[in-house]
């Protein structure tokens, strides 16, 4: 093999290594992205509605919306974060869509 078609395969070998290396981290950074946000939108959700329920407030129970709307989440989210996260429960009562802090409304 001559010099000049052995370059062309070491420039091949190393775009190809260094695009795969670039992929992969754009993918653990998207990963961990993810995730971060996942536990801050648990965390806040959890840490308000701790605030917004008995003994602090009248109510057992808030609606999706509320959280949402005091949190700066969408509905959705709301949902999402409160049905994953098992220090939050949904009411089990004729109203559809209160989430509560599960250790209050359902003590073991």
């Amino acid at each position: 093999m001559d010099l000049q078609t052995e370059q062309i395969i070491i420039g091949i070998v190393v775009g190809a290594v260094g695009g795969s290396l670039a992929g992969l981290t754009v993918w653990i950074v998207d990963y961990l992205h993810k995730k971060v946000l996942y536990w801050v939108h648990c965390n806040r959700a959890h840490k308000w509605l701790s605030l917004n329920t008995k003994p602090n407030h009248e109510d057992d129970y808030r609606s999706t919306r509320t959280i949402a709307s005091y949190n700066n989440l969408t509905e959705d989210r709301v949902r999402f974060i409160c049905s994953e996260d098992s220090r939050i429960v949904l009411s089990t009562g004729e109203t559809e869509d209160l989430w509560g802090i599960k250790e209050r409304v359902r003590p073991e």
